[in-house]
């Protein structure tokens, strides 16, 4: 088997990601954690997306959030799916993974930060959420390893009852927050109810085929 290569390292925010390639292949890593996300695990992610979009076909000039832009994935099926006036705003903490998109991870999604409908700002999508009430159709949350992840500390800031106030309230009337995790989680489901939102959830595979890992989505309407 061709051995991954390590093309870049980067620290922010007190947390260290590692950039690797194998041939086609890319590879996302975290500290002692091992692997965050590969590029040919996608599929959940793109579900994230069609799965929030479904709710916005209707509108001609939606505003769309993607908390989280990883490698892209979530980004160009929101694009693809979305009207050609949308407005796509894409909140990504982590400084080195809009680079890496821009210099090596754009081939593997289809280059989807060179679309003229989107805007990128390098911020934690939590600030963005509290300082955008009433501003978006629908938001795409895929940060960390959703709920439970393990990148940050403050995680609870965004997946806690303080972090989905926020994304209710940054949502117009009738807008949909969608929500990538590993892992299933009762307890966040709970959350959800509580804060207000009509809460679906969809097992999703990360891989087309039939095998493989399942990762959950929840689909919250305001």
């Amino acid at each position: 088997m061709i051995p991954y290569n390590l093309i870049d390292t980067a620290t922010d925010h007190g947390t260290t990601l590692r950039l690797y390639q194998r041939a086609e292949e890319f590879s996302i890593r975290v500290d002692k954690h091992g692997e965050l996300m590969n590029s040919r695990l996608h599929n959940s992610e793109d579900a994230l997306a069609e799965l929030a979009c479904e709710h916005v076909t209707n509108l001609e000039s939606p505003h769309l959030l993607v908390g989280g832009l990883g490698m892209g994935f979530t980004l160009a099926t929101a694009l693809s799916h979305a009207h050609a006036s949308a407005r796509i705003t894409v909140s990504e903490l982590m400084p080195a993974v809009v680079r890496w998109n821009r210099e090596y991870l754009g081939v593997v999604a289809g280059f989807p930060l060179n679309d003229e409908r989107v805007h990128v700002v390098e911020q934690d999508v939590g600030k963005v959420m509290h300082e955008g009430k009433n501003s978006f159709d629908a938001i795409m949350l895929d940060v960390d390893n959703g709920p439970d992840g393990f990148t940050r500390d403050d995680n609870d800031a965004l997946y806690g009852l303080r972090g989905l106030n926020n994304a209710y309230d940054a949502l117009k009337p009738g807008g949909v927050l969608t929500v990538w995790s590993a892992f299933t989680d009762v307890a966040f489901t709970r959350r959800m109810l509580k804060v207000g939102f009509q809460v679906k959830e969809r097992s999703v595979r990360a891989q087309t085929a039939k095998r493989g890992t399942k990762h959950n989505i929840w689909i919250g309407i305001r």
